[in-house]
């Protein structure tokens, strides 16, 4: 058993102290991360729908421009068939303001005026017209009151019942 100290390795020769690192690995490593932020970013900030009453929409219409939004109201008495034939158009209402909306494609079954309803879409080019590519129909526990059997159903799992 040798017992004698060791020396310790010559101060003036740094490359014996450190192990030799290649320069491309700190740049590729860069890179990653920065392709990990980037990819982040764009998900976090698409992600997100941003909510707007009809009339705060309406309000801000100028600042929103074409961006992609969700827009509540209810559905007033004026549903019609565009021109193209490819969906509808009616007007909704929240706090007395009413917003003209352009529905693209068919509206869910439970969609008839009266309702309240979210929409996602965005302003048109005029800002006057909101253009909708979906329709999400709010219910109340006034459908559970009119409809408790088709839920009976539902949950017995009876598909047969219209």
């Amino acid at each position: 058993m040798d017992l004698t100290p060791r020396t310790a390795p010559d101060a003036a020769d740094p490359a014996a102290t450190r192990r030799h690192r290649r320069p491309w690995a700190y740049g590729a490593l860069a890179l990653v991360l920065l392709g990990l932020g980037v990819v982040g970013y764009q998900g976090l900030t698409s992600a997100s729908l941003y909510f707007y009453n009809a009339d705060e929409a309406y309000e801000q219409r100028a600042d929103l421009g074409d961006k992609r939004i969700r827009l509540q109201g209810s559905v007033l008495d004026d549903v019609h068939p565009l021109p193209n034939g490819r969906g509808i158009e009616f007007t909704v209402k929240y706090n007395g303001v009413e917003v003209v909306v352009q529905h693209e494609g068919d509206p869910p079954e439970l969609f008839q005026p009266g309702i309240p309803v979210v929409l996602e879409g965005q302003w048109t080019a005029l800002q006057e017209i909101f253009a909708s590519d979906r329709i999400i129909v709010k219910h109340s526990e006034e459908y559970e009151a009119d409809n408790g059997d088709r839920l009976e159903d539902a949950e017995a799992g009876d598909a047969t019942t219209p």
